[in-house]
């Protein structure tokens, strides 16, 4: 059974870790209605989670049952890293996203938030032995940031959760072989960034290995070059925030407000 724990906070500090931790929930909340957009769930299954202000590692993560389309910012549940409720919730959270999301929230100080997605083009490159080639424009960016977890099976195994960091090491994408992938970043816009990137470079590897001919090979000092000037382009705030506004923008025109009482200001106040 899930337990619901609780930690002492003072007044003040209260006040503005819930102001920003709405915020948080906004913008969580949007990530998951553009992933659905984009075509990239699993009916009910997969989450996004992102850890709240505070030591206690919390981290907010979509309720078990609801599609991504029917999360908003007041259903996300928040959790500790062990999958214990820290605040009632109306609905149960997902034990098979326990393992992944509250080892990485614990092991990494610099990852905030986690996205994890096995999209056909996705699955696909995780069934391969030798997993992305770095070969694309795309790919090019991830090179040096993936590791890779051999399969162990559905992850919902505490045994399993400190091979997974260590799989991880200081990267920021994990391919779990068999299975997967899971990205982590400092915040939302920058883990949609990346994980847009690791799909499409899956999307072209896919593509490309149904024609016939040779790829053409990129040498390691361009895949370096190319992965270091995608980092430096996120290293500040604007470029992988402004990306992720304009898309939920666009989301917003093409399907109107997301849950009630949806402004698509929230987040920016």
């Amino acid at each position: 059974m899930l337990k619901t724990v609780s930690s002492p906070t003072s007044g003040e500090a209260r006040d503005e870790m819930a102001a920003e931790e709405r915020r948080m929930r906004v913008q969580l909340a949007e990530f998951y209605h553009l992933v659905a957009y984009l075509g990239w769930t699993e009916m009910i299954f997969n989450h996004i989670s992102l850890r709240v202000p505070g030591p206690d590692r919390h981290y907010l993560v979509n309720p078990f049952g609801l599609h991504y389309e029917e999360i908003t910012p007041d259903n996300l549940v928040k959790v500790d890293v062990e999958g214990n409720l820290v605040e009632p919730s109306d609905y149960p959270a997902n034990r098979t996203g326990f393992a992944l999301h509250g080892a990485i929230h614990e092991a990494r100080d610099d990852i905030h938030c986690i996205a994890h997605t096995h999209t056909t083009p996705i699955s696909a490159i995780a069934l391969k032995e030798g997993g992305f080639t770095y070969d694309d424009f795309y790919g090019a960016q991830l090179f040096g940031r993936v590791g890779y977890h051999a399969f162990e099976g559905v992850t919902v195994f505490a045994d399993e959760r400190p091979r997974m960091v260590a799989s991880l090491g200081d990267k920021n994408v994990l391919v779990l072989r068999n299975h997967g992938i899971a990205v982590g970043e400092r915040d939302v816009p920058r883990t949609f960034w990346l994980l847009y990137n690791a799909q499409r470079a899956a999307e072209i590897q896919c593509q490309a290995g149904m024609l016939p001919g040779a790829n053409t090979p990129l040498t390691d000092e361009v895949r370096h070059r190319s992965a270091a000037a995608a980092e430096e382009l996120i290293a500040g705030d604007a470029f992988a925030a402004k990306l992720f506004e304009a898309m939920m923008r666009k989301v917003r025109r093409d399907r109107g407000p997301l849950w009630a009482r949806d402004t698509g200001t929230d987040r920016l106040e």
